[in-house]
C-alpha cells in the first residue's frame, strides 16, 4: 500500500510523483528487456494531486505474455485503490494511434519513463516528439473541435461560480493544450503569466481534493471557504476572483494560440508567399488583416479619437472577427480618456457593441483583457469576478451583466427604445456588492453611467427605473394574486407608462435568461406575459381585472368534483376546515409541485384550485390522481397518510425562516409572506398551521428560486391587531 502526502504545492506534487515512481518500480518485474512502464497525465508531468489517477503505458517490443506481465500491474494498483487508465502497446502502435489521434498525440507529449527498458522507453519519448512536430497543424482543427465541444460541456471556468478546474474553458486541461501547441512551434503559448496561472489552479485542484477526501475537480459553493483557507485567502470570494483570473489568462493564451493556428494553416493552404497580406476595410478606422481586425493607418495619429477603442470594439462584434493583440496593445497604451460626457460616436459604438449578439461575449473578454473596459467604465473593476451567492446564478457578475445585454438583443424589436434596453440590461445589477437592496442602490450609480454617456437627463430617468423595478414583474407574477385589483394598480402606479412597462418586460425575461436554467421556466413566462396585459390594460384604459369566478361547473352538482385541465387542478366539496392542506399533500403524492393556489366558499362548497408542474417533469396519470383527489375530499385522510407523515418529519430543519407582512397590497386581505430554505411538504406544513390558527387563506403563491421559496399567502382580513399577527407568525416558523 502507498500513502501519498496531503500537501499542496509543486514540492508536494513532485514528491507525490517520486512516491508513486518508486512504488511502480518495485511492481515491475526486475530483468525484464524489451518491456517498459511509461507515465503520461499528471504522472508524466510530475503534477500528481494528491487523489489523481494514474495514466499509464505498459510498452513492448512484442514480447511473450504481455498480458500477463500487464496483469501482474494492474491489479496491485486496483487493490491499492487508485484509480487507473492503462493502455499495452508497442511502439508502432502507440505512434500509429497518436498520429490521428490528437488526444492521444498529446498524452504522448507528457510520457516519462517509470521503470524497465529506458531504451525503449527513450525511443517512443523521441519519436512522439519529432511525429507531433510534424503532424500538429493538421492535427490544430480536430484540437480545437474537441476543445470547443469541452468547453461547450463545462462552459467557462472565469465566470461560473461552481466550475471544473480541470475541464471548463480556461481550465487545467486547456493548460495540457497550451502546452502541445507550444511543443509544436506554433506559438509561444507557456508565458511567465501562463505558467503562473497554472501553477496556483493546481494548488487549487490540490486544496480541493484534500478538502474534500476524494478526487473531484467541480469547485463547489460548500467547499469554497475551507480551499480558500488552505491556500492562506481571506475567504471564498477571494478565491474565486483568484481562480477568474487565472482561468482567463489561460483562456486568453489559447484563443491567441488558436489564431496563429488558423493563420499558419490558412497560409500553408494557398500557399502565400512572405509579403504583404491583404487588408480589407470593416469600418471607419477599422480593417482586416489575415482573419484579425487592425486600425487603418489613418486612425493612428498624435491624438487618437477618444472613441476609437470603442469603435473598433464594436466592428469587431459586430462582424464576429477577432481584434489583433498589437492593435488592443496600442489602444490600451494610447487611447486617450473619453471626455464627460462621451460623444455621440461613442456612445453610438457602445449601443452597436452591447447589440452585436454572438459577437459581444468574446470581444468584451478581449477589451476587458487589455484594460480597455476599466478606461471605459470605471466601476468595472468591481464588479469584475464578483461572486453572486444565491444559488439560481450561474455566473459572476461581470459576466451576468454581459450576458443580461446579450440575451436582451432577442428582445429589442418588441420595445420603443432598443438601446435604453440595452443599457438597462448592462447596468441593471450594477448596485451588488454595495450595501443595501441592489436594485434601490445600484439607480443612482446606473444613473451616474448613464449620465457620463451622453444619454439625455429624460432617458437618464429611465435607466434608473428599470434598475429600480427589474425585479418588480418577476417578483408580484411569481408572490402576488394577479386577478386582485390592488395587484395591478400598484404595478402600473410605480410603471407610469406602457413603453416602460415593455422595457422592463423585456429586462425580466433577459435577467432570468442571463441568470441559469433555475431563474425561467415556462409557467415563469406565461404569469409575466398575463400581468404584463393586465397592466398594460390598466395603463391604456384604466379597467383592472374583475375578481375571478369558479367553474359554474364546480357551483352545482355532486360533491365531491374534481377537475383537471393540463397544469390546473381544481376539487369542490363540502365545506371543511383544512381541504387545501389535504389537497396540497395528495398532489405532492403524485409528484406535482404547487405553484399557485386559490380558495373560496359558495353555498356551503369549498373550492380550492391549484397550478401545478409535474416535480420529475413526467406527466401525472389523471385517472389516479382524480380518484385519489375525491377521496380526500372526501375526507379519507388513509390516502396521504405517508406523505402528511413524511412531511411533518422535515419540520424544523430550515434555517432561519422569516415572516413578512404586507397589509395593504391586496383588496380584502393581507399577505403573509414566507421566506424560508425550501423542504419536503412545507406548503402541506404551512397550510395546516394557518387552519389550526382559524386563518381564512384564499390564496397563495409559491415562488422557488434554487433551495429557497418566497411563499405569499393571502389572509382574509386586515389584520391590524399585533396580537392576532404574532399568533399566526409563530405558527407558520413552528411549522417550517
Amino acid at each position: 500500500m502507498i500513502t501519498l502526502g496531503d500537501n499542496i504545492g509543486a514540492a508536494a506534487r513532485e514528491q507525490r510523483a517520486a512516491a508513486l515512481d518508486t512504488w511502480l518500480g518495485d511492481l515491475f518485474p526486475s530483468h525484464l528487456p524489451g518491456v517498459s512502464l511509461l507515465a503520461v497525465g499528471g504522472l508524466g508531468r510530475r503534477d500528481c494531486a494528491p487523489h489523481s489517477d494514474l495514466d499509464l503505458v505498459l510498452l513492448h517490443d512484442g514480447q511473450a505474455g504481455i498480458d500477463r506481465i500487464a496483469a501482474g500491474l494492474w491489479y496491485p494498483i486496483w487493490d491499492a485503490k487508485l484509480g487507473l487508465d492503462h493502455s499495452v502497446r508497442t511502439l508502432p502502435e502507440a505512434l500509429s494511434v497518436g498520429h490521428d489521434d490528437v488526444k492521444v498525440a498529446l498524452g504522448l507529449l507528457d510520457a516519462r519513463h517509470v521503470a524497465g527498458d529506458t531504451r525503449l522507453s527513450a525511443e517512443l519519448i523521441g519519436a512522439a516528439g519529432d511525429q507531433w512536430r510534424r503532424t500538429a497543424v493538421r492535427l490544430m482543427p480536430q484540437l480545437k473541435d474537441l476543445t470547443q465541444a469541452r468547453w461547450a460541456q463545462h462552459g467557462e471556468l472565469a465566470f461560473l461560480l461552481e466550475g471544473d478546474l480541470k475541464e471548463a474553458a480556461g481550465g487545467l486541461r486547456d493548460v495540457t493544450v497550451l502546452r502541445g501547441i507550444g511543443r509544436a512551434g506554433i506559438a509561444d503559448t507557456m508565458r511567465p503569466a501562463v505558467r503562473a496561472a497554472g501553477l496556483r489552479l493546481l494548488d487549487t485542484r490540490d486544496a480541493l481534493h484534500i478538502a474534500v477526501g476524494r478526487r473531484v475537480d467541480r469547485l463547489v459553493a460548500q467547499e469554497r471557504g475551507t480551499v480558500a483557507e488552505m491556500l492562506d485567502l481571506d475567504d471564498g470570494d477571494a478565491l474565486l476572483r483568484r481562480v477568474a483570473g487565472d482561468a482567463r489568462t489561460v483562456a486568453y493564451a489559447l484563443e491567441d494560440a488558436w489564431r496563429a493556428a488558423d493563420r499558419l494553416r490558412s497560409g500553408r493552404r494557398r500557399g502565400m508567399p512572405p509579403g504583404k497580406p491583404a487588408r480589407r476595410p470593416i469600418a471607419r478606422d477599422v480593417v482586416e488583416q489575415d482573419g484579425e481586425l487592425v486600425l487603418a493607418r489613418t486612425a493612428i495619429g498624435p491624438v487618437p479619437d477618444p472613441s476609437l477603442s470603442l469603435r473598433v470594439a464594436a466592428a469587431a462584434a459586430t462582424v464576429g472577427l477577432p481584434i489583433a493583440r498589437a492593435t488592443c496593445e496600442w489602444l490600451a497604451a494610447f487611447s486617450p480618456p473619453l471626455p464627460a460626457p462621451w460623444p455621440p460616436a461613442a456612445r453610438a459604438a457602445l449601443v452597436s457593441l452591447l447589440g452585436s449578439g454572438a459577437g459581444l461575449l468574446p470581444t468584451w473578454e478581449t477589451c476587458d483583457r487589455y484594460g480597455l473596459i476599466d478606461a471605459w467604465l470605471p466601476e468595472w473593476a468591481r464588479m469584475r469576478s464578483l461572486p453572486q451567492h444565491h444559488p439560481v446564478h450561474r455566473f459572476t457578475l461581470d459576466r451576468h451583466l454581459v450576458q443580461a445585454a446579450y440575451e436582451a438583443t432577442a428582445y429589442a424589436r418588441e420595445v420603443d427604445r432598443p438601446d435604453l434596453l440595452l443599457i438597462g440590461a448592462f447596468v441593471h445589477d450594477v448596485g451588488k456588492g454595495l450595501d443595501g437592496d441592489h436594485s434601490v442602490v445600484g439607480a443612482p450609480v446606473a444613473g451616474e453611467i448613464a449620465t457620463r454617456i451622453g444619454l439625455p437627463p429624460e432617458d437618464v430617468a429611465t435607466i434608473e427605473k428599470l434598475v429600480r423595478l427589474h425585479l418588480l414583474l418577476p417578483d408580484v407574477a411569481t408572490r402576488r394574486d394577479l386577478s386582485d385589483p390592488v395587484t395591478i394598480s400598484s404595478v402600473a402606479a410605480a410603471v407610469g407608462d406602457v413603453a416602460t412597462l415593455d422595457l422592463l418586460h423585456a429586462l425580466a425575461r433577459a435577467d432570468s435568461h442571463a441568470t441559469g436554467p433555475a431563474a425561467w421556466s415556462d409557467w415563469k413566462g406565461r404569469l409575466i406575459a398575463d400581468l404584463v396585459a393586465k397592466v398594460r390594460t390598466a395603463l391604456d384604459s384604466g379597467a383592472l381585472p374583475a375578481p375571478p369566478r369558479p367553474d359554474p361547473e364546480l357551483l352545482s352538482g355532486d360533491l365531491p368534483a374534481v377537475h383537471l385541465d393540463g397544469d390546473r387542478v381544481a376539487v369542490a366539496a363540502a365545506d371543511r376546515q383544512g381541504l387545501l392542506a389535504a389537497v396540497t399533500a395528495c398532489l405532492a403524492m403524485h409528484r406535482l409541485e404547487v405553484l399557485g393556489a386559490d380558495a373560496s366558499s359558495a353555498d356551503g362548497r369549498a373550492i380550492v384550485s391549484f397550478l401545478t408542474q409535474p416535480r420529475y417533469g413526467s406527466p401525472y396519470d389523471p385517472v389516479a390522481l382524480a380518484a385519489d383527489l375525491r377521496r380526500v375530499a372526501a375526507g379519507d385522510v388513509s390516502v396521504t397518510q405517508r406523505v402528511r407523515a413524511r412531511a411533518m418529519s422535515a419540520r424544523g430543519h430550515a434555517a432561519s425562516p422569516r415572516v413578512v407582512w404586507h397589509r395593504d397590497i391586496a383588496t380584502d386581505a393581507s399577505v403573509l409572506e414566507l421566506r424560508a430554505a425550501d423542504s419536503p411538504g412545507l406548503l402541506y406544513r404551512v397550510a395546516t398551521a394557518l387552519d389550526d390558527t382559524g386563518a381564512v387563506l384564499r390564496a397563495a403563491r409559491i415562488s422557488t428560486l434554487g433551495g429557497d421559496v418566497v411563499d405569499a399567502f393571502y389572509l382574509v382580513g386586515d389584520w391590524s391587531e399585533e396580537d392576532a399577527r404574532a399568533r399566526v407568525e409563530a405558527a407558520v416558523l413552528d411549522a417550517v
